[in-house]
């Protein structure tokens, strides 16, 4: 396998009987997803669309999303996902940025998609995937009437397949240039580490928009069943992995307190699980201990970005509660079958192990680059390595530990403080149910250690006096929050990761001097 078409068609060809999707009551063959990919590959084909080009998609998960992947990378053409949690000035960015020729909107999605139509003349084809828009393509009007044969398209393993828009800490999103190779070596390499095959069904939660979409190709590859949620809703997540018997989910921490926070978990048998994965942040001590109370020793963590794909994982045999093992649960592994990992100064020398450093990362799993932006592309790759902006170190056993990220350290009063530390602390408070720490301006010490926190339900009242007494009991005292607020909610991410930026610049609006 070299692109992302080899993927239904050659499940198509191996499985074809077997389920590769579940949505909404809805069951298709892997032989039918092929069909369909093709169907589309060829509506694409007659409107006119060519090697090379780039459509987007505004959606929330539906089958017809992983379709378009598929049919645009049998054409040699690449898709752009919009987040659509950004704003209609942000999504017009990439737009205009990524030169889409074609916008496919999801259910829901058709009425921003008519504004983007007025801003923009350059987009050729617009279809909606669900409801019929007057002056839009339906999708499945489309695929009526296509054959169902392969396009015959050659398609090099170095091609772009996907160009995948990423915020970061700061400025407008910027283009991550993914190929085929990059996303089938981050594919194959999480198929040995997961161990998946035709037996496996993943219960899939997290946007299709996002790199957490590496399950569903991945269990597609290997003739496995992809049980699609459109939208994270807890206590239905819990009734698809007992009605269809998943054997496998993967979420972000955050989603996962919140099942044992809201949801009724003792009320679904869940006993088909042989694997919980998480992401997209470390997970706090409680909640893995919750975790390996409920689903047992199948948890496993991976520690990747949309720049490199699965860097790392923490394996299951290393999810200990007790004994010297215990302390990996901090960790985010060792090195995927993909990657290598070095952690470096400020020069680009290796460090010793156990000194912290920016964590460096190498394989062909890492990205072509930033799109349009050869300056960026060359600063944060460099001799090879993709420097992560990740700060960590690694101990004698190879295990990577994250410190945190380098834009978000905070330095009070000259002492170097990162917020992870301080959040893993708030954790372990009984009645905090999430915990953000940035910095603030502060006069005396130029930043302050500043923690958001929002309580569990029934948490009772907790005064702010109370968590700093917490923190300054197990921390050094530079490092505890000087203030805390409690909020009702804190931003995430659409895939529940906490948005420190978003909470930073609450502290720091009006103010010139900005950190990170």
């Amino acid at each position: 396998m070299y692109t992302l078409g080899d993927i239904p068609r050659m499940s198509a060809a191996l499985y074809p009987d077997r389920i590769a999707t579940v949505f909404e009551g809805r069951s298709r063959t892997h032989h039918e997803l092929n069909c369909r990919v093709n169907r589309l590959a060829h509506a694409l084909t007659r409107l006119g669309y060519r090697y090379g080009e780039r459509i987007a998609v505004l959606a929330e998960n539906t089958p017809k999303y992983l379709e378009t992947y598929f049919a645009a990378a049998k054409l040699g053409m690449s898709v752009t996902p919009l987040n659509f949690r950004l704003s209609d000035a942000e999504i017009c960015h990439i737009l205009e940025d990524c030169e889409a020729r074609g916008f496919l909107a999801g259910d829901g999605y058709e009425a921003r998609a008519k504004e983007f139509r007025k801003a923009l003349p350059g987009i050729a084809t617009w279809i909606t995937f669900d409801n019929e828009v007057p002056e839009f393509l339906s999708y499945e009007t489309l695929l009526q009437g296509e054959p169902d044969t392969e396009p015959g398209v050659e398609v090099d393993e170095l091609d772009l397949a996907v160009l995948m828009y990423t915020g970061g800490t700061t400025g407008l999103p910027k283009g991550v240039m993914m190929s085929h190779l990059n996303l089938m070596t981050a594919f194959i390499s999480g198929n040995l580490a997961r161990g998946f095959t035709w037996r496996d069904t993943t219960c899939f939660v997290l946007p299709l928009f996002h790199v957490s979409f590496w399950p569903a190709f991945c269990v597609l590859m290997v003739g496995g069943k992809v049980v699609i949620n459109r939208k994270p809703d807890l206590n239905g997540i819990l009734k698809l992995i007992q009605d269809e018997r998943c054997t496998h989910i993967n979420a972000v921490p955050t989603i996962y307190g919140w099942m044992f926070q809201f949801a009724d978990m003792g009320a679904y048998d869940l006993s088909s699980l042989t694997s919980v994965t998480y992401a997209g942040s470390p997970m706090p001590g409680e909640i893995i201990r919750q975790c390996l109370t409920r689903f047992g020793p199948i948890l496993a963590q991976g520690y990747g970005m949309t720049e490199a794909l699965g860097v790392s994982q923490l394996a299951e045999q290393d999810h200990c509660l007790e004994g010297e093992k215990s302390r990996l649960l901090t960790s985010a592994g060792k090195p995927s079958y993909c990657a290598r990992i070095q952690v470096q100064d400020e020069k680009g020398r290796p460090l010793p192990t156990g000194e912290i450093g920016e964590i460096v990362v190498q394989g062909k799993h890492v990205m072509m680059g930033y799109w349009k932006n050869p300056e960026l592309t060359r600063k944060t790759i460099r001799d090879g390595w993709y420097f992560t902006g990740d700060m960590g170190f690694l101990d004698g056993d190879g295990y990577l530990f994250l410190v945190d990220r380098k834009a978000d350290m905070i330095v009070t009063g000259g002492e170097n403080v990162y917020p992870k530390e301080v959040e893993d602390v708030l954790y372990d408070h009984p009645g905090v149910g999430m915990a953000a720490v940035v910095s603030a301006p502060d006069e005396k010490w130029g930043e302050r250690v500043q923690a958001v926190v929002v309580l569990k339900p029934n948490a009772g009242k907790i005064l702010p006096e109370e968590l700093i007494r917490f923190c300054k009991e197990r921390l050094s005292g530079y490092k505890c929050p000087k203030a805390v607020e409690i909020w009702e909610s804190i931003p995430t991410t659409p895939v529940g990761k906490i948005l420190r930026k978003d909470v930073k610049k609450k502290f720091w609006e009006g103010h010139d001097r900005r950190i990170g």
